[in-house]
Parts: C-alpha cells; sequence; structure tokens
C-alpha cells in the first residue's frame, strides 16, 4: 500500500467489474440485435399509411412534402406528383387514399385492372391522374412503381435519370 502526503495509508485500487460486464454484454448482443431486428420488421409492416407514402416519396431524389388543400403534398422542383389523402378529407369518400401523376393510358389500364383499389380521383382524374385506396391490403410494391413513375413524369430530366429504369 502507498501513503498520502498526510500519512494515511492508502487503499490498493479496486479492480474494475468492465471485463466481465463487457463480456457479458457481448453474449447478449447477438440475442439483443436479434430481438432488434425483429422489433424493426414489425414495426415497418405496421406503420401507418401516411408514413409509408412519406417515406417512399420522400426517397426520390429532391422530393419535398408541402402541405396544400389540408392534405401532404409531395413535388420534385415544386411540381406535384403525389397527394396523400386522410380518410377525414373532404376530397374523398372516407376512405385513405394517395393520387398520383399518371397518363391517360396508364390510369385507364390500372383502373380496369383493379377497380378494388384504384379510381380516378376528383378534380385531378380527368388529366389521367391514379387514385389508389390505402385501407386494407394495398398492393404497397405497385403503389410505390406508380409513385416513381409519378415522379419521372415531373422531373427534370436529370433527376429523372438518377432512378435508373
Amino acid at each position: 500500500m502507498a501513503t498520502s502526503k498526510t500519512g494515511r495509508k492508502k487503499a490498493a485500487p479496486k479492480k474494475s467489474a468492465k471485463p466481465v460486464a463487457a463480456k457479458k454484454a457481448a453474449k447478449k448482443a447477438p440475442k439483443k440485435a436479434a430481438k432488434q431486428s425483429t422489433k424493426k420488421a414489425v414495426a415497418k409492416k405496421s406503420i401507418g399509411p401516411e408514413r409509408r407514402i412519406r417515406d417512399t416519396c420522400l426517397a426520390l431524389p429532391e422530393a419535398h412534402e408541402v402541405e396544400a388543400w389540408g392534405a401532404p403534398t409531395y413535388r420534385v422542383k415544386n411540381k406535384l406528383f403525389a397527394m396523400y389523402i386522410p380518410a377525414d378529407n373532404h376530397h374523398h369518400t372516407g376512405r385513405p387514399a394517395v393520387w398520383i401523376c399518371s397518363s391517360h393510358v396508364e390510369q385507364d389500364l390500372v383502373l380496369r385492372a383493379r377497380p378494388s383499389v384504384y379510381f380516378k380521383p376528383p378534380y385531378v382524374g380527368p388529366s389521367g391522374w391514379i387514385g389508389a385506396y390505402l385501407d386494407g391490403q394495398p398492393p404497397w410494391m405497385e403503389i410505390g412503381e406508380l409513385l416513381r413513375e409519378g415522379y419521372r413524369r415531373r422531373a427534370p430530366k436529370k433527376l429523372a435519370a438518377l432512378l435508373g429504369e
């Protein structure tokens, strides 16, 4: 033992419990990571339609959100390519939906293929836009592709090219 300036004896420093704690944490890490990945998968499935539309749209290059007409709209270079319609919005039938920029030909094909999921939205439907209901089990892969196509229609060529084919 060492002595201090006052003449008192100092106790020997205690050994740290950190190595033992680190070993225990290392053993638990794989289990904890597995639980977290499961939680993330469940959370991804259970996120609401508005959040899913927002995440999909804002992942596109230079896309941004603007609230207009009481609902979130998604734009590129301030050109509207999608609009989320909540169930309580006055624009529609009381079901959550998304309106997506499209062409008349694509609108016709999609509406004929799945009339229970897709519809011609008010106001913008005559311009070729597609509406998609988001309640129940919507076809998220198709909706995501329609959103990307709507983005491509409105985005400048350089930005649209960033998406690839």
